[in-house]
């Protein structure tokens, strides 16, 4: 049971696949822009790298060495294509502002990484709850880089106004630059530096 946590709670903080191991930058930078997209990513990766887990775990004692990375590439691809047709199903307005960046979850290197790494060499419920641990440390960055930059390029939440009135009549403007990617990669790195600050012995094992 320690270890079961373990694998759910390590990529939330020392393992974390963004701002440890320095995977899924491209996404987090084009889906950030306001929360409400930022959060369906995250759930979205978090679901395909669960299931994609799961069944190479299953399948891994039968998977020939050398085309397991075309496996790996079909199973993911198969949980893609459910998930981008779920959200065109049940969250239109959302998986059009995602466009490409759902299909591109295939080329993810969080995916791919746990396939190889973990779930080839060990049992399904392991897997599954790698998955489910990475997916979310990959998703508590999106949702913390889109909160601030909707939060101070939109002055909404969800897009909700949450900045009353009074503010803007004071002489307070939406910040633009929160809007652009670059400030995206500007709050990874910020993000980095004060995780790398408050955990010194993960500058040490480099």
């Amino acid at each position: 049971m320690a270890n079961n946590k373990k694998l759910i709670t390590m990529p939330f903080s020392k393992e974390n696949p963004i701002i440890v191991q320095v995977l899924g930058i491209c996404s987090c930078l084009a889906v950030t822009v306001k929360l409400q997209p930022a959060v369906v990513m995250a759930l979205s990766v978090t679901v395909v790298v669960m299931m994609s887990n799961l069944f190479i775990s299953l399948l891994r004692n039968t998977i020939p060495p050398r085309i397991r990375i075309i496996v790996q590439l079909v199973v993911v691809a198969l949980f893609v294509i459910l998930v981008d047709q779920f959200l065109k199903a049940f969250a239109y307005d959302v998986s059009k502002q995602l466009s490409v960046y759902v299909g591109l979850i295939i080329t993810n290197c969080i995916v791919m990484g746990r396939l190889e790494a973990f779930a080839m060499s060990n049992k399904p419920l392991p897997s599954l709850l790698d998955g489910l641990g990475n997916g979310l440390g990959y998703g508590i960055i999106l949702v913390v880089v889109g909160f601030i930059r909707e939060l101070f390029g939109f002055g909404t939440l969800w897009n909700m106004r949450v900045l009353p009135d009074s503010f803007y009549k004071a002489g307070y403007e939406n910040n633009g630059l929160m809007v652009m990617p670059a400030m995206a990669l500007i709050l990874v790195g910020i993000i980095i530096w004060v995780h790398r600050n408050k955990n010194k012995d993960l500058i040490e094992n480099e």
